[in-house]
């Protein structure tokens, strides 16, 4: 595996990934390295992220219609929690999950990949729609 050749700008991408556990998209990666080097450009972005997919040290998380996420964590293959209402994803601790090594596959198979997401609404996002909820007045027909 070829390591991306260092320089400041690719230090950067690395440092906010490694520090976010938000699965960031590139636009907010981009937006966090200008805080530290103002002069880097999203084409720089997103050309560090390509050789650090194509590296295996990050991976893509592609949902239709979303902006692709980027996670750091390629080495550790573990399962996401997508908030429905948000988009947040969420890393979820694969060590309280059953084994799937033994799933009955069709013969002849061969799995090159596998991802694991549970749907579903966040907490800050139930706490918002109960809020909502609590707050607006009752229609009432009389």
């Amino acid at each position: 595996m070829a390591m991306v050749r260092q320089t400041r700008q690719r230090a950067a991408v690395v440092e906010v990934l490694q520090a976010s556990r938000a699965h960031p998209d590139a636009a907010t990666i981009h937006a966090a390295v200008r805080e530290r080097l103002p002069s880097v450009s999203l084409g720089t972005v997103y050309r560090t992220l390509d050789a650090l997919v194509r590296d295996g040290v990050v991976v893509t998380l592609e949902r239709a219609g979303q902006a692709t996420r980027y996670d750091w964590r390629a080495d550790e293959a573990h399962p996401h929690a997508v908030c429905r209402s948000c988009g947040a994803i969420f890393d979820v601790d694969a060590t309280a999950l059953p084994d799937v090594s033994s799933a009955k596959l069709p013969a002849g198979f061969r799995v090159t990949d596998m991802h694991l997401e549970f749907m579903g609404v966040c907490e800050d996002c139930q706490t918002q729609t109960a809020q909502t909820l609590t707050t607006q007045p009752l229609n009432s027909s009389t």
